[in-house]
C-alpha cells in the first residue's frame, strides 16, 4: 500500500501539493554535534513551507549556521539531501502504520487492513508535501534508495497479507483477492494523489472535509468487499 509511483514524470508537470501550515521552529544554529541531523531538520522545514521544490543544500546551510561548503560532506548534492529526506518521511509513514496495527483487534485481519488504510490515508493527508515526496520519482533516484524500496516492499506485503487472511477466514465475499488487493491500493493512494493534485474543489469536498470524506470512502469500500456471512 506504500505510495512509491511505478513510472517516472517530468519534472515540471506535477501540481504542487497543498501545503500545511508548518509548526516547526527555525532549526538552532549549528555548533557542535550531529550536523547530518541538523541539515536534515532543515530540509524538512522547508519541505513543510514550501514543497520540494524549496529545498537545497545553501539554504539548509544557512538555516543551521554553518558555510554553504559544510554540508557537503554529508549531503554531495541535492539529490543526496531530497534522498534522506524522503527515507525520514518513508519512516514517520511507517510508524504510523505500525502504531495503527498495534492497535487493531486480534483475529480480525479485515479489521487490520481498515486500521493500516485509515493511518496511510490520515498520514498522507496530515503530510501532502511528504507524502509527494515518497510518491514521486521526481525529487531523488529511488532505484538508490535500497531503504525505501525494502520498505516500499514490505507496507505492500503487509497490505496483501491482511486481506488475503480476510479472504482465507471468509471476511471477503469477492471471489478476485488479487483485484481485491490492486483495489484497496488503489483507494487509497488515488484519494492521497487527488489531495496533493488538487482535485477536492471539483467535487464539492473543503479541505476541512478531506480527512472524514477519505475514511468514509474506506468504510464503503471495506462495506462491498466484505463477506454478508
Amino acid at each position: 500500500m506504500h505510495p512509491v509511483a511505478k513510472s517516472s514524470a517530468a519534472k515540471s508537470s506535477a501540481v504542487k501539493p497543498r501545503r500545511r501550515a508548518s509548526r516547526a521552529t527555525a532549526p538552532k544554529p549549528y555548533h557542535h554535534g550531529d550536523l547530518r541531523r541538523v541539515l536534515l531538520d532543515a530540509a524538512l522545514q522547508l519541505v513543510d513551507e514550501g514543497g520540494a521544490e524549496a529545498v537545497s543544500v545553501r539554504e539548509a546551510a544557512r538555516r543551521a549556521g554553518v558555510s554553504p561548503g559544510a554540508p557537503f560532506r554529508h549531503f554531495p548534492s541535492r539529490d543526496a539531501l531530497m534522498q534522506a529526506v524522503a527515507e525520514e518521511a518513508q519512516r514517520r509513514f511507517r510508524a504510523e502504520i505500525e502504531t495503527a496495527l498495534a492497535a487493531a483487534a486480534p483475529g480480525d485481519p479485515l479489521g487490520r487492513f481498515r486500521c493500516l488504510g485509515l493511518a496511510y490515508l490520515r498520514w498522507a493527508m496530515r503530510n501532502p508535501t511528504h507524502f509527494e515526496i515518497i510518491s514521486s520519482r521526481r525529487f531523488f533516484e529511488h532505484d538508490k534508495a535500497a531503504a525505501i524500496s525494502r520498505d516500499n516492499a514490505e507496507l505492500i506485503e503487509l497490505t496483501e497479507q491482511a486481506l488475503a487472511e480476510a479472504f482465507a477466514a471468509g471476511q471477503l465475499r469477492a471471489v478476485d483477492l488479487r483485484q481485491v488487493q490492486i483495489a484497496g491500493r488503489a483507494l487509497v493512494y488515488g484519494f492521497a494523489r487527488m489531495n496533493i493534485d488538487g482535485h477536492f474543489p471539483r467535487w464539492g469536498v473543503a479541505a476541512p472535509e478531506a480527512e472524514r470524506t477519505a475514511e468514509a470512502i474506506l468504510y464503503l469500500f471495506i462495506e462491498g468487499i466484505a463477506s454478508r456471512l
